[in-house]
């Protein structure tokens, strides 16, 4: 009788000792994961208010390739409303004097009468109409060139955000390091749950923080990128857009009446627009590449954020 009184002591001494083994188990999983996991959410929001910023200036910068584009057909529908015009004058034997053959052909006809009254006050009317869209043409050509400048500095401005608005190492690290010490906590929890200890606390902290086992922050990176790339050919097509967009709208340019010359204008401003329109793609591909990358860091911030409120 004494031996079995004996042997129930010493496996109770054994139990109450195996159970407060697993209570310290409980305790040093609960502050690994208290160590682990708090701060990561703090790592996060200056990435996430970055890209928001990225996204703004994005924004703006389509806003102003779409303003461009715009500019740029107006302007060549003034381009052709100009062409309409100069082709009746022509038409009329009544294109400005430019050189002194045409001076020439001008006498001629006036000493033939052929040129009616109705018929120079008709040129005249021409000639101005032609004066006005020409200072339109102008006006748009740098308006365009302006817009583009605009467009071109902003996708310079979301290249270099965006080639600095990255996951590290260090991030990657400490959420490896989160998730371990939640799977600690899992077994300690499991344990201490079968000798009746109370888990209350533990099952609270895996609910919140077991997200970060779904989490996949390498989608942030990769909007990064997407956005970096982006930005660099908006800028690229912005900045050769600007260059032709001035050239075409030079005195030098304009004013060359000859078929090359005509030709050449034309050319470039067909160019222009179409960088312009490319410019501003490259924009709103840039715009949507930060608004997912914002997306794909509010999902990790949402599980950071629910697991440090229920560590603090």
């Amino acid at each position: 009788m004494r031996f079995l009184i004996e042997k129930i002591f010493l496996i109770s001494i054994l139990f109450t000792t195996t159970a407060y083994a697993n209570e310290n188990m409980l305790v040093a999983a609960l502050q690994g994961v208290y160590s682990a996991c708090v701060g990561i959410e703090s790592e996060l929001a200056e990435l996430k208010r970055i890209a928001g910023i990225n996204t703004a200036v994005t924004g703006i910068g389509t806003g102003l390739g779409i303003g461009a584009t715009t500019v740029g057909i107006i302007k060549s529908k003034r381009d052709k409303e100009i062409e309409d015009i100069t082709a009746k004058l022509d038409a009329m034997g009544a294109t400005e004097i430019k050189t002194e053959s045409q001076l020439y052909d001008v006498l001629a006809e006036m000493m033939d009468e052929t040129e009616t009254t109705a018929g120079r006050e008709m040129a005249d009317a021409l000639r101005a109409e032609k004066k006005r869209k020409e200072a339109q043409s102008k006006k748009l050509g740098n308006w365009r060139t302006g817009l583009l400048a605009g467009n071109t500095a902003t996708n310079i401005a979301d290249a270099i955000v965006a080639s600095k608005n990255r996951t590290d190492t260090n991030l990657q690290n400490q959420i490896d390091k989160c998730k371990s010490a939640i799977s600690n906590l899992k077994q300690a929890h499991a344990q201490a749950q079968l000798d009746g200890i109370d888990v209350t606390e533990a099952t609270q902290i895996i609910d919140a923080c077991d997200g970060f086992n779904t989490v996949d922050i390498s989608k942030i990176n990769t909007r990064a990128d997407g956005a970096k790339i982006a930005g660099i050919v908006g800028a690229t097509t912005g900045f050769t857009g600007t260059i032709t967009s001035a050239i075409a709208n030079t005195d030098t340019t304009r004013q060359n009446d000859t078929d090359s010359g005509k030709r050449r204008e034309k050319n470039l401003n067909t160019a222009s627009n179409v960088l312009a329109g490319a410019s501003t793609v490259a924009s709103a591909t840039a715009t949507v590449f930060n608004a997912t990358q914002i997306k794909a860091i509010k999902d990790v911030v949402t599980i950071a954020t629910k697991c440090t409120e229920i560590l603090k």
